[in-house]
């Protein structure tokens, strides 16, 4: 019987579903393993939050040896902070709009506070809203390495950090993300070289103007294997805390590494060789596609085929495995971050099943 089934089995008197389940002791070894990685490397972790928005996960990657945390958003610097940490990334070009200049002022004077940017305005505007601290404002230059997302090019980043630390901010350094390496396990590769690249470029052009680069930040989860350039200091994973399919098929970790699943009750099986779950986009979220699915039964050929609301499509494949009304089975999400946000704990237990804790998703609803 497959170890996620297992641990299940042991809990279904106890849980309602659908329910995210996380196994404490794979979780701590994916920290341990990506702590090792870093310190063999020399390079500092900090990892994404935004993953599990979880203190006491927070607390434990720390505790192994994280110099501090990567937010996604003011709201979970601010979470995060309330909670004691001292050291954190927000990783996002920000924009000062509404109350956030005055949240980032007081974050920056309470910690250690660095802000992503990657254009002019947000500079000036940056600086403005910081006023007479911005001298206690680190900022990191994003870089687009190829995932043509947020991020300045390379070669513009010295001419950034000189806006910023000529409007009083502290210009530390440089970050970028490699998106792109999520279509396959040679992309990952490629995306990692590009990264290295797009780095490099931006060192030298902090050292044009006379600045040096203390900071240089990589991620993510499916790359970090091949972060492994001189020139990086940082890396920033989030997903590796639990792992998902999509990691899976990448390549990025092996099933036994995956440390969150949803709990989902079989609910309806009128339907011939099809069955249906109480898992719908309310859990799983929509990612997927018909070619993947939406989700696999962990240890089984199984895989949701379409999701609604509430509904969980199941076809069962041919062979042996014909769960009844009432079966609960540990259901692997293909992404893990947007599965967390849909509940306001974690089912918290071991891969024997054989504790049981609840711990809050302290920064779930904080999008701003």
């Amino acid at each position: 019987m497959n170890r996620l089934q297992r641990a299940l089995d042991t809990l279904v008197a106890k849980v309602d579903t659908p329910a995210p389940i996380v196994l404490v002791d794979v979780m701590q070894d994916n920290i341990d393993r990506m702590q090792a990685f870093a310190t063999e490397r020399n390079l500092d972790v900090r990892p994404h939050v935004k993953t599990h928005k979880c203190v006491e996960i927070g607390r434990r990657q720390v505790k192994a040896g994280a110099v501090g945390i990567t937010a996604g958003n003011v709201g979970e610097a601010e979470v995060f902070a309330a909670a004691g940490f001292d050291d954190i990334f927000i990783a996002y070009p920000i924009w000062p709009s509404g109350t956030k200049g005055v949240r980032i002022r007081k974050l920056a004077v309470t910690t250690r506070l660095r802000v992503g940017v990657d254009n002019f305005a947000a500079i000036d505007a940056i600086a403005d809203a910081m006023g007479s601290e911005a001298g206690r404002l680190e900022v990191v230059i994003e870089v687009d390495c190829g995932a043509r997302r947020s991020g300045a090019p390379p070669e513009a980043a010295g001419d950034l950090a000189v806006a910023a630390r000529r409007k009083g901010l502290v210009p530390v350094g440089v970050f970028t993300y490699p998106g792109h390496g999520s279509s396959g396990r040679e992309a990952r590769k490629r995306a990692a070289m590009d990264q290295e690249a797009a780095l490099i470029a931006a060192v030298r052009s902090f050292k044009a103007v006379g600045m040096m680069a203390d900071v240089v930040s990589a991620g993510s989860t499916p790359t970090i294997e091949y972060a492994t350039s001189s020139i990086i200091t940082e890396i920033r994973p989030g997903e590796y805390v639990f792992n998902d399919l999509n990691n899976t098929r990448l390549g990025a970790c092996t099933e036994d590494q995956i440390a969150l699943f949803v709990a989902g009750t079989v609910v309806s099986d009128w339907v011939p060789d099809q069955v249906i779950l109480d898992v719908g986009t309310k859990a799983l979220s929509r990612e997927g596609n018909a070619e993947i699915g939406y989700g696999a039964v962990a240890g089984t050929q199984a895989v949701l085929s379409k999701l609604n609301e509430y509904h969980g499509f199941l076809p069962l494949p041919a062979g042996d495995f014909t769960p009844g009304i009432g079966a609960v089975l540990p259901i692997v999400p293909n992404h893990v971050c947007p599965v967390v946000i849909n509940f306001e704990e974690l089912i918290v237990t071991d891969s024997t099943g054989s504790t049981l804790e609840r711990w809050k998703v302290d920064a779930r609803g904080f999008l701003s």
